[in-house]
């Protein structure tokens, strides 16, 4: 793979359709955790199903300097837990925002000095989110701007637990916390003003921790992880750009197996139920099946953004499909992603000839029937760079993708899945730009 940085220029043609059924990656939130916590746990844990996009090797490659050790079988991977050693070197994250605040709560629980860093990308995004709780538990926790950026530099150890009210509503905060809290004295409570997705809850289970969930309050006290089996279903986040697909492209049927449906992550089923997109759920199999057809504008408030913040670029691209203005608020996080999602996801919507326009907490799309190819450029986003495909597949004309190499951290075989489900019709080519 090319790193981040590298501008790789793809072009596709639409409109196609898209058809047949395909698994997408692992759950990337879920393969994080998965890594973590069976690298914390002495013993040996095995993981199936793990996401191979670049954010999730980054957390392996940042824990074997820990002296965790890793076994690739057929079909699964064994996780010999267990922190045994300080890193000698800087951890490089790459572009994933979770593994640098995840591990960073590690960090802060271990008797040990880190450096964690990322790219140009990650190295922007607000980092003193897990900083400042962390400190008020006792670690020491440094960076540029006083530690609001990374490169983050952290001692752990002899922490005390605390009663933390995030300002946001944010998964990756909570679980850097609750880590830290897993190694501290007494006990260690995150109230969140909006619940989240629980993955930390789950598989913290999963590895034997008592974990007490109250509402939007969790709690967690120090303990020891025992080893575990996981598996770990598809990532919605990445099904929901076939969601979008299927349902704007002409002639369409695709069925997405093996989901993950946990909580607070299918929120853009129901948006696009609401909008009037013929989608089927089994949240029982995991089984997503969705038939083209038309859609309407809708309103998409505060009280929706957790869980669909991932997916907004996509819902974007279904709006701009819809009959009507739709109007999303209170998804101010956007600004504070891979990219400022709100200007990159307007950006990218002009480009296909939609009208759209940012607020300072959201954006205003006017649905168009008519939407032409564009030229687009992801600013390392992989969520906007597929968003922008999706687009292109169902637009008239061809359409070109500046910096296509983000897709790698979450979703390396998505153009492959394109050429499947088109049969053929659209392949995503490099082109010099």
């Amino acid at each position: 793979m090319q790193g981040l940085d590298d501008a790789t220029t793809v072009g596709v043609a639409g409109p196609v359709a898209l058809a047949g059924a395909i698994r997408v990656p692992g759950d990337k939130s879920i393969s994080h955790r998965a890594l973590l916590f069976a690298g914390l746990a002495e013993g040996e844990s095995t993981v199936r199903g793990l996401s191979r996009g670049d954010d999730v090797r980054r957390t392996r490659q940042a824990l074997a300097e820990f002296g965790v050790r890793f076994t690739d079988e057929d079909g699964y991977l064994r996780v010999l837990g267990g922190l045994r050693e300080e890193p000698s070197t800087v951890l490089d994250l790459g572009n994933s925002g979770t593994a640098m605040r995840l591990i960073a709560g590690v960090c802060a629980g271990q008797d040990m000095h880190t450096v964690l860093t990322g790219d140009r990308f990650l190295r922007a995004r607000p980092m003193d989110r897990v900083a400042v709780p962390l400190r008020s538990m006792g670690a020491t926790v440094d960076g540029r701007q006083g530690g609001r950026l990374a490169p983050l530099s952290i001692r752990g150890g002899n922490l005390s637990g605390i009663h933390y009210a995030s300002p946001v509503a944010s998964a990756q905060v909570k679980s850097a916390v609750m880590l830290a809290g897993l190694s501290a004295a007494g006990s260690t409570t995150v109230v969140e003003p909006v619940a989240t997705r629980r993955h930390t809850e789950e598989m913290l289970a999963l590895f034997g921790v008592d974990v007490e969930v109250d509402g939007t309050a969790v709690t967690v006290r120090r303990s020891t992880l025992t080893p575990a089996e996981v598996d770990v279903q598809g990532d919605p986040s990445q099904a929901a750009f076939w969601a979008v697909g299927a349902l704007i492209a002409p002639d369409s049927r695709v069925r997405v197996d093996n989901l993950y449906s946990g909580h607070g992550r299918t929120g853009f089923v129901d948006v696009l139920r609401r909008m009037g997109g013929r989608l089927d759920f089994d949240r029982t199999t995991g089984t997503l099946e969705i038939t083209s057809g038309p859609l309407t504008a809708v309103s998409i408030g505060a009280e929706d953004v957790p869980g669909i913040v991932d997916e907004i670029p996509v819902l974007a691209v279904a709006a701009a499909a819809a009959e009507g203005t739709t109007v999303i608020s209170g998804a101010e996080e956007l600004r504070v992603k891979e990219s400022d999602r709100i200007k990159s996801t307007v950006a990218m919507l002009c480009a296909f000839g939609v009208h759209a326009e940012e607020t300072p907490d959201g954006m205003v799309i006017e649905g168009t029937a008519n939407r032409r190819g564009g030229e687009v450029h992801s600013h390392g986003d992989h969520r906007i760079a597929m968003a922008a495909a999706v687009s292109g597949l169902a637009a008239t004309g061809p359409t070109v993708i500046h910096g296509w190499d983000a897709v790698a951290t979450s979703y390396p075989g998505f153009a492959d899945h394109v050429a499947e489900l088109s049969g053929g019709a659209a392949r995503l080519r490099e082109v010099t730009s």
